[in-house]
């Protein structure tokens, strides 16, 4: 059996200098949504090791980045770049964005995997909850969303929520999603305020 470093998008976010794979379902969601278009300031929850906001750099130069996550950060420092070393909960987002509200705000975070796909879509779905608040408290009229979620009980709610506060919402698998992955992306953009 192939070792997960044998991934092809493994050796491709490698060979591309990027922090993690998982770039590639970002940018995959951005060609498909353009979910990025028009974006100057982005927070990005759970960011670490860095490849989202390492895509957001690269892709907009005007754009400025507050990343967040008890992890720090595998990427280059970049003067575009404020990096919140901790949990959501505790560190000063509303400082970091310098009371602006954000144009978009990501998250790929997700709970450390048991194998107990009851306990993982429930720890899973709690963090989904966190971002979604977070987006409410962060994110400017018309802004744009982008989380990642465990398929399982409890989903077609969480949808219908971001669904009902932004104008579009869709759901989205990348392609570089692992094959056993439970793993999807819900995207809203239009954020009602």
């Amino acid at each position: 059996m192939r070792g997960w470093n044998d991934d092809p998008f493994t050796k491709k976010a490698r060979r591309e200098d990027f922090a993690a794979r998982s770039i590639y379902k970002l940018e995959e969601i951005d060609k498909k949504e353009r979910i990025l278009k028009g974006a100057r300031l982005i927070l990005d929850l759970g960011a670490a090791p860095g490849s989202w906001t390492q895509y957001c750099l690269k892709t907009l130069s005007a754009a400025h980045v507050v990343a967040v996550d008890l992890s720090p950060l595998e990427i280059p420092e970049d003067p575009r770049l404020t990096f919140l070393h901790g949990s959501i909960e505790d560190v000063d987002i509303v400082g970091a964005l310098g009371g602006r509200k954000a144009d978009l705000v990501l998250s790929d975070m997700a709970p450390k995997t048991s194998g107990q796909a009851f306990r993982d879509v429930a720890l899973s779905l709690t963090l989904c909850e966190l971002a979604f608040e977070n987006a409410k408290m962060h994110l400017k009229p018309g802004g744009g969303f982008v989380v990642k979620v465990f398929m399982g009980e409890g989903f077609e709610t969480y949808r219908e929520m971001v669904r009902k506060a932004f104008t579009k919402h869709s759901l989205f698998r990348p392609l570089s999603t692992r094959k056993h992955s439970r793993e999807i992306f819900i995207t809203g953009q239009g954020f009602k305020g």
